[in-house]
C-alpha cells in the first residue's frame, strides 16, 4: 500500500496511539514480577536467590549483561532479571512422561510461551522418529552416540553454537574442544545482535567492545542514547541514568519509537518516590528518526558542531584530533558537502532538532554515547557505529573519565564468550599460545558464523550441530527455510534447560541434554563449583549457585562439554578434560595462562566487590587500528537500511521485544510499557493507518518486499496505532523473523538487519 510521508501525527482525527500511563519501574514493575511468579510456580527459595543476585559472592543474573556494582542495592535486580530467575527456578518439570503425551508435530503448533511453560527438562532424551517423540535416554547412551557420530564425520562440517548465557568456563572449553577437534565453526548469539559492534568499533577505535565503565556515569555531562530501550531490555541501567539526571546530566535520546524507558522512571529502591514522590524524567530531548536514519541524524549533529567551531571557536579538541585521529580532513569535507536537506530527508528530523542536539554536545565537557541494536541491526550498521564515533571524537570523548562509547549488550555473558575464544576468526584467538599450552593445531581458515552456518544448512553441508543453550532456529532470519533445512542435519544436539522451538526441528538423530541453571548448586568431584561472567563494561565476576537442582539427572554445561570432548578426542595429557570437569578452578588457571594480561590473579579477583576490570586499550587511547589512530569514517550512504525512499517505497519493519520477554523467552502476553496486549500485532503510525484505510484492531498480513522469489508473510496481525515515524512499522521478535531475508545483513559483520525489513501490508 503506498503511503504519504507527511508527518501529521498531531491531527486529532487520527487514532489515539497505544501507550502506558505509568512510569518504568514503580508498582507496575512489582506487579509484572508477581504475575510471572504466579505463572512459573518457582521454588520457594527463589526469594533467597534474588536477595543474593548480582552481589559479591552471590549469583550473577542470567538475563542481561549490565554491571554488578561494588556497592549493590538491597535488591540488585530489575524486573527482567527477577523474571529470568523466577523462570529458571520453576518447579514445573518437563519429564519424559510429559513428552510422551505429545508428538513433536503437535508441539510445533504451540506458542513459544506454552512450550517453555512445560517446565525444566529433567532427563537426557533422544528423538524417536517412528513415534515422533522425544524419549528418555541415559547420559552414557547420549555421550556414546554423539561422540561416535562426531568421530565419523568431517569436523569442518560441524557447528558448535554458544548461547550468550553460557559462562566463561564452559565457553572456553567449548572453543578449545572445537579447535582440538579441527574446526572454527563457533557462531554465538553475538552474531545476531552486536557483531556489528565487534567489527565496527574494532575498525575505528581498535577495540571490539565499549570503552566505558560504570564509574563514567558519575562524571558525564551529557549522554547520547541511540537505538536502545532500557525499560524493556536493561532496566538496571535506569538507576545510574536517574542519578546522572539528578546531578544535571543532559540525556538526548534517538529512537524511532517513543518508549517509556527513556521518558519516566520511578525507582523501586526509593520508598518515597514509590509512594508520594514525583517520577524522574529521563530524556531531556527525545528525537524519533526514521529506522536507519541515525547516520544522517548523527552527521547532522556533527555538522552543527563544526559550524559552531567556525563561528565561535574553542569547540573542537584540536590537540586530541591532531595527536589521536586519522581521516579528519576528508570526513569534514564530506560533511560540509552533505546538504542539510539530505540529512533531514533521510533522518526524519528537522535541521533545528539536529542543531539543538549539536548545542548540547558542544557545551558538555564529557559525553557518553550509549547504543543498542537499533544502531547495529542494519545493512550499514557498522557505518552507523562509525557515525557515532565520528561525533564522539570531535571533542575527545573517548578515552577519558565520564566519556566514551558504550554498547548495551544483551545476554549475560555474550561479551565474555568472545574474550575466551568463541570466534570463527582465527586472528581473534591466540592460536600460538593454544598450540604451546595444549599441544593442538587450531585451523587457520575462517569458520562459520551464524549467517554462514544457516547458508551451509540450506546447502545441505552440515553434518552435526551442537547448541550450548539458546534457541537459534527461532532467532535467525528466514525461519521456515532454515528450520526445514535443520531437520536434514544428520545429528543435532541441544544443551538446554527448557523445551523451545529449535528442539522441534530435530535432525535425523537428535538429543536433548538437560543442564543446570546458573542459580543451582553445581557439585563436582572437588566440591561445589562456581563460574564467572563478563559484563558490558569488561568486568569479570564470580557466580555461585545454591538452589537444589530441578532434577538429579542434570549436568552442568561445563561437565557436558568436558565429557563430550573427552569422548571425542584422542588422549592428550595437556587437555585434562576430566580434571577440568571436576574442578573449575583448573579451567580458570588455563584461561589465565592463555590471557595472562587480562586474567592475572583470576581466582582471587573474580569475587571482589565490583569484579575485576580486564582492561581496554582504547580507553587508554591506545588505538589498535590499521593507522594506529582513531579513525574518522565516511559512510557508504546516509541511510543505514539501504532501502529506497519515496511514496511507493515499502514500509520499514522494526522487530523488538515486549516487556514480558527476554530474547526468544516469552514470559507472558502483555507488553505493559507500550500498553499492548498480545503478540501478533503490527504497530503503525496513526496517519499511515488512515492513509491505508485501516482502523485499530483490523487484521492484516505483512509481506516482505523482495524480488528473490521467496514468499515471506505473516498473517493475522492486529493493527495497533503507535507513536512512531511515518513509513515505519513495528512488531515482535521472534514471530516476525519470518519476514527477514537471510541475505539482508550488516555488510561488514553479517548481523541480521532486523531493524529495517522492507515489508508491504495486505488487508
Amino acid at each position: 500500500m503506498p503511503h504519504d510521508r507527511t508527518d501529521d501525527r498531531t491531527d486529532d482525527r487520527l487514532p489515539e496511539p497505544a501507550g502506558y500511563d505509568g512510569p518504568v519501574g514503580g508498582w507496575g514493575s512489582m506487579r509484572g514480577m508477581a504475575q510471572v511468579g504466579r505463572a512459573a510456580h518457582p521454588d520457594p527459595g527463589v526469594a533467597i536467590t534474588l536477595a543474593r543476585q548480582n552481589k559479591p559472592g552471590g549469583y550473577m543474573c542470567s538475563s542481561c549483561a549490565w554491571a554488578k556494582p561494588p556497592n549493590p542495592h538491597p535488591a540488585e535486580f530489575c524486573e527482567n532479571g527477577a523474571k529470568a530467575t523466577i523462570w529458571d527456578l520453576t518447579t514445573e518439570t518437563c519429564t519424559p512422561e510429559v513428552m510422551a503425551r505429545h508428538s513433536v508435530t503437535e508441539l510445533a503448533t504451540w506458542s513459544d510461551h506454552d512450550l517453555e511453560m512445560l517446565g525444566r527438562l529433567t532427563h537426557p532424551m533422544r528423538y524417536d522418529a517412528e513415534s515422533d517423540r522425544y524419549v528418555a535416554a541415559s547420559w552414557d547412551e547420549a555421550i556414546t552416540a554423539i561422540a561416535g557420530h562426531l568421530r565419523a564425520v568431517d569436523p569442518k562440517k560441524t557447528c558448535f553454537y554458544v548461547s550468550g548465557k553460557a559462562a566463561l568456563e564452559p565457553s572456553f572449553l567449548f572453543g578449545l574442544f572445537a579447535r582440538a577437534y579441527g574446526h572454527m565453526n563457533l557462531p554465538d548469539s553475538s552474531n545476531m545482535c552486536h557483531e556489528t559492534t565487534s567489527v565496527g568499533l574494532k575498525q575505528v577505535i581498535g577495540s571490539p567492545v565499549g570503552t566505558c565503565v560504570l564509574e563514567d556515569f558519575e562524571h558525564c555531562d551529557a549522554i547520547f542514547y541511540v537505538g536502545q530501550n532500557p525499560g524493556t531490555n536493561s532496566p538496571r541501567i535506569l538507576h545510574p541514568l536517574q542519578k546522572a539526571v539528578e546531578r544535571g546530566c543532559t540525556i538526548v535520546a534517538f529512537n524511532p519509537l517513543r518508549e517509556k524507558g527513556l521518558l519516566e522512571f520511578t525507582n523501586p529502591q526509593r520508598p518515597v518516590q514509590m509512594t508520594i514522590g514525583r517520577r524522574t524524567q529521563i530524556a531531556d530531548l527525545y528525537f524519533q528518526p526514521h529506522p536507519g536514519g541515525d547516520i544522517a541524524a548523527l552527521t547532522g549533529v556533527a555538522k552543527h558542531v563544526l559550524a559552531m567551531e567556525r563561528d565561535e571557536g574553542g569547540i573542537l579538541d584540536h590537540d586530541f584530533l591532531r595527536e589521536h585521529c586519522h581521516g579528519l580532513e576528508d570526513w569534514m569535507a564530506w560533511v560540509e558537502a552533505t546538504p542539510w536537506a539530505d540529512l533531514e530527508e533521510v533522518s526524519g528530523l528537522s535541521r533545528a532538532q539536529m542543531e539543538e542536539a549539536g548545542r548540547v554536545y558542544a557545551r558538555a565537557k564529557a559525553v557518553m554515547g550509549i547504543y543498542g541494536m537499533g544502531l547495529t541491526q542494519h545493512v550499514h550498521g557498522s557505518d552507523s557505529i562509525g557515525a557515532l564515533v565520528n561525533l564522539m571524537l570531535l571533542r575527545g570523548n573517548i578515552g577519558r573519565k565520564g566519556a566514551g562509547v558504550s554498547p548495551v549488550r544483551g545476554h549475560s555473558n555474550v561479551q565474555g564468550q568472545r574474550t575466551v575464544g568463541i570466534t570463527e576468526k582465527p586472528e581473534l584467538a591466540p592460536h600460538d599460545r593454544l598450540r604451546a599450552l595444549f599441544d593442538i593445531d587450531p585451523p587457520e581458515e575462517v569458520g562459520w558464523n551464524t549467517l554462514a552456518f544457516c547458508q551451509a544448512a540450506l546447502a545441505g553441508e552440515v553434518e552435526a550441530y551442537i547448541g550450548l543453550g539458546g534457541n537459534l532456529a527461532r532467532a535467525v532470519p528466514d525461519q521456515p527455510r532454515v528450520m526445514a533445512a535443520w531437520r536434514d542435519i544428520p545429528m543435532t544436539v541441544h544443551v538446554a534447560t527448557r523445551l523451545n522451538r529449535t528442539h522441534l526441528a530435530p535432525g535425523r538423530q537428535s538429543w536433548l541434554l538437560p543442564c543446570l541453571v546458573r542459580a543451582e548448586t553445581d557439585l563436582q568431584d572437588s566440591g561445589s563449583q562456581q563460574v564467572s561472567v563478563e559484563d558490558s563494561f569488561s568486568h569479570i565476576y564470580g557466580s555461585i549457585g545454591r538452589r537444589d537442582p530441578a532434577s538429579p539427572h542434570l549436568w552442568s554445561e561445563t561437565a557436558i562439554v568436558a565429557t563430550l570432548a573427552d569422548a571425542v578426542l584422542d588422549p592428550n595429557p595437556r587437555l585434562p578434560w576430566r580434571a577440568w570437569r571436576g574442578n573449575y578452578a583448573l579451567i580458570r588457571k588455563a584461561i589465565e595462562a592463555v590471557w595472562p594480561d587480562e586474567f592475572g590473579n583470576y581466582e582471587a579477583r573474580m569475587n571482589q566487590p565490583g569484579g575485576f576490570y580486564r582492561g581496554n586499550p582504547a580507553r587508554e587511547r591506545d588505538w589498535q587500528t590499521e593507522t594506529g589512530k582513531a579513525q574518522f569514517t565516511i559512510p557508504a550512504g546516509l541511510d543505514a537500511t539501504g532501502l529506497a525512499r519515496g511514496v511507493d517505497a515499502p514500509f520499514r519493519l522494526i522487530t523488538l521485544r515486549s516487556n514480558d520477554q527476554f530474547n526468544t523467552t516469552i514470559y507472558g502476553m502483555s507488553d505493559r510499557l507500550r500498553g499492548i496486549e498480545g503478540r501478533m500485532v503490527v504497530m503503525m503510525a496513526p496517519a499511515d493507518m488512515v492513509a491505508a484505510g485501516l482502523k485499530p484492531d483490523d487484521l492484516v498480513a505483512l509481506v516482505t518486499d523482495s524480488d528473490d522469489g521467496v514468499d515471506r508473510r505473516v498473517q493475522g496481525l492486529r493493527v495497533v496505532p503507535y507513536d512512531l515515524p511515518r513509513g515505519a512499522v513495528a512488531g515482535y521478535y521472534p514471530e516476525l523473523n519470518v519476514l527477514a531475508p537471510l541475505d539482508r545483513h550488516d555488510l561488514a559483520s553479517g548481523t541480521p538487519a532486523y531493524k529495517g525489513i522492507p515489508v508491504r501490508i495486505e488487508a
